[in-house]
């Protein structure tokens, strides 16, 4: 992970600046896609004093940006508060990718950007393996829901007597049914 400090109205000095590479460069090992961190240190003057230095972290990498921001009375205070932020940040971001289902992700393999996995390299492209055919014949939507029933299917393709169109009919998740209608663009 590449680390830019800059500062501003204030010096940074040595023992800050390994401080922060310190802290920083946690956040990396939580996430491996990080490719740069930039943190930006700047002393503002304000009425309480607690507020007084102010550091802004932006966390660069493949697909993400993650960003936080803390105020504190001393720089080193301030770093630890942003390191703990955008760690629970980071938390949050990797476990959204685990509720999408994403399969294997980049995250929970520990991959480097840039790098393809040797399982998704070796893996064919998808293709078709099977055609079905079967008669369909007109019906009215409520004969098409019990059909679809007594197969046990969780959706039916049928010939909408009213409207002689094609139609989809399958069930939600609430358990009501859905019916899709396509028209031609």
């Amino acid at each position: 992970m590449e680390l830019k400090v800059i500062g501003k109205n204030v010096a940074i000095l040595e023992t800050v600046r390994n401080y922060i590479q310190k802290k920083i460069g946690r956040l990396a090992r939580y996430l491996p896609v990080i490719t740069e961190a930039k943190v930006e240190v700047y002393e503002e003057k304000t009425k309480l004093p607690e507020q007084r230095f102010v550091v802004q972290v932006t966390l660069e990498g493949k697909g993400i940006l993650l960003r936080g921001e803390e105020r504190a009375d001393d720089i080193y205070t301030a770093v630890d508060f942003v390191s703990n932020t955008l760690a629970r940040r980071i938390e949050r971001y990797k476990g959204k990718l685990y509720e999408k289902g994403r399969g294997v992700s980049l995250v929970r393999q520990g991959a480097n950007p840039g790098e393809v996995p040797e399982a998704e390299a070796a893996k064919p492209p998808r293709k078709v393996v099977k055609v079905k055919r079967f008669p369909v014949k007109p019906m009215s939507v409520n004969e098409a829901a019990e059909q679809m029933e007594l197969l046990g299917h969780d959706f039916f393709i049928f010939v909408n007597a009213d409207t002689g169109d094609i139609n989809l009919l399958y069930r939600r998740k609430d358990g009501n049914y859905g019916l899709i209608e396509p028209e031609l663009a």
